[in-house]
């Protein structure tokens, strides 16, 4: 009687395995998954799986960072660039304001949900978050209204340097990160103004509810 190998226990042979037994009802689950299927995940399960850098910035700074940009980069091509051609003033401005409309809305307002930890999170940081493009008219009527303003900050700080003398050379030259900086702030503030009347309109909708309950 031939002898046993030492270490291997006597008994039954393994079942084999099937490597092609698939998994139908698992597949189907994930090719049919959608968002009103599939169970909610968190925002902090969300960030385990998104490649992030070692440096993290709050979400205000990304989005001011990216402002910031978009108008140094508008005044870089629209201001610079546009410097050698011969354009009346208003015509001048009216091509920035339409440039920086159509920037924001297809460019700057996408990164914005791109980088977003979860949709909607830097929606706050739109004056028209909606990324159709019929609300492209809109944003660009806003970019006027930040251009316009921007203007007249300029033209409010030359007027301060010259001491109200109108004809004085201006003090203060048109440069990307100047634009940029002063632009932010009227669309921070427009933006803040905006919250405030959203709040303001939340609370007198509520009262108005209050007030048929209790009716």
């Amino acid at each position: 009687m031939g002898k046993r190998a030492k270490g291997k226990p006597a008994g039954k042979p393994a079942a084999p395995v099937d490597y092609y037994d698939l998994k139908t009802q698992a597949v189907e689950d994930l090719v049919t998954a959608n968002e009103d299927n599939s169970l909610p995940v968190s925002a902090a399960e969300l960030r385990k799986y998104r490649s992030t850098p070692n440096i993290r910035l709050a979400d205000w700074v990304k989005a001011l960072l990216l402002k910031l940009w978009t108008g140094g980069m508008i005044c870089y091509f629209f201001i610079w660039g546009l410097s050698t051609f011969t354009l009346n003033q208003w015509d001048h401005l009216f091509v920035l304001g339409i440039a920086m409309g159509a920037v924001t809305h297809l460019i700057t307002n996408n990164i914005l949900r791109f980088i977003a930890p979860t949709r909607g999170a830097y929606d706050r940081w739109m004056m028209f978050p909606d990324g159709r493009l019929w609300f492209l008219p809109l944003d660009i009527l806003y970019a006027l209204l930040l251009v316009f303003c921007t203007v007249l900050t300029y033209n409010g700080i030359n007027l301060l340097f010259a001491g109200g003398a109108e004809n004085a050379a201006p003090a203060l030259g048109v440069e990307p990160i100047l634009f940029g900086v002063i632009v932010t702030l009227w669309d921070l503030l427009f933006l803040g103004i905006k919250r405030l009347v959203g709040r303001m309109l939340q609370d007198a909708r509520r009262k108005v509810d209050a007030g048929r309950m209790n009716g």
